[in-house]
């Protein structure tokens, strides 16, 4: 009986070198705003989950208080809520 040969694809190996995430479950933060995104409307949301990185970007899934559903983001696009808003550890020890 032959057994049957199985042949990878020239895959690229995963960059186990990304960033670190810079953000905790929890944490208090905000969409940056950019070219034609509305996210000062936003406001801030809390990291509800933090997921593997997309290329070199940890991503983290984020939900504002006001709404029934999360948001994908990726770290190059969230900043650290200081003060007003922010959770009692950061105003504590200024993660972030």
């Amino acid at each position: 009986m032959n057994t049957p040969q199985i042949y990878r694809r020239n895959t690229p190996i995963a960059n186990h070198r990304s960033a670190p995430h810079r953000f905790a479950l929890g944490q208090a933060v905000r969409l940056k705003g950019g070219f034609a995104q509305r996210a000062p409307a936003l406001g801030v949301c809390h990291i509800t989950r933090t997921l593997p990185p997309l290329g070199e970007s940890p991503q983290y899934r984020i939900r504002n208080d006001g709404e029934s559903h999360e948001r994908l983001a990726s770290q190059n696009e969230l900043e650290a809520v200081t003060g007003e808003g922010a959770d009692l550890m950061e105003r504590t020890f200024h993660h972030g």
